[in-house]
């Protein structure tokens, strides 16, 4: 894992963890109060099999700790119409990387995981075309050493037991979310520190 802190202290770039993740009208479940005896229950439609799909990089700079970690998402509707994208192409992780580039103002070095999307020959191209990006790949089955994971992990705990009545609602809810975890920066250093990953310079 020393190859991609290397290269960010070489280039002066920025380490951006990226994951996937998607919610549904169905709630996450979580422990609430109720009367005793009496279980209390969440309605909810899941009308149209609709979802919300998210994509998401936290940034850390190890040059300058200063600067503190960021959180860069994307969202995408599905709402169950024939032919509607279910995921995120090479494409629209391009155009993910384009805008953290430019919010950023540094190189980017992006460590993800083995998802065919991102080994596929269209992201290569995209990414050969992208100097300024390198990309390193996570480890099989390794969560653990991701912090966008423990950002779902927060997203989801902080939805449980909301119902929801469509797409849009619920992605308003998904953008308000996601919107907090931005201002909190602390938080994000959180989710870095739980990794264990050391993320000093070399």
């Amino acid at each position: 894992m020393a190859d991609h802190k290397r290269a960010a202290a070489e280039l002066g770039a920025w380490i951006c963890f990226e994951d996937e993740a998607a919610q549904t009208l169905r709630s996450p479940r979580g422990w609430t109060w109720g009367r005793r005896g009496a279980t209390p229950v969440v309605a909810v439609t899941a009308a149209g099999g609709g979802r919300i799909s998210i994509t998401a990089l936290v940034a850390v700079k190890p040059a300058d700790p200063a600067a503190g970690a960021r959180l860069i998402y994307r969202t995408r509707s599905h709402r169950g119409r024939k032919g509607e994208p279910k995921g995120f192409t090479a494409t629209d992780y391009a155009a993910l990387f384009d805008a953290a580039h430019q919010q950023l103002g540094a190189p980017l070095v992006v460590v993800w995981d083995n998802l065919n999307t991102h080994r596929s020959a269209r992201m290569r191209e995209l990414i050969a075309n992208r100097p300024w990006l390198t990309v390193f790949y996570l480890p099989a089955y390794a969560p653990e050493f991701n912090p966008v994971e423990a950002v779902w992990a927060h997203m989801k705990k902080s939805l449980a037991n909301l119902a929801t009545r469509n797409v849009d609602q619920l992605l308003g809810l998904v953008r308000n979310r996601l919107k907090r975890i931005q201002y909190r920066r602390h938080l994000l250093g959180g989710f870095l520190a739980k990794t264990g990953l050391d993320m000093q310079p070399p």
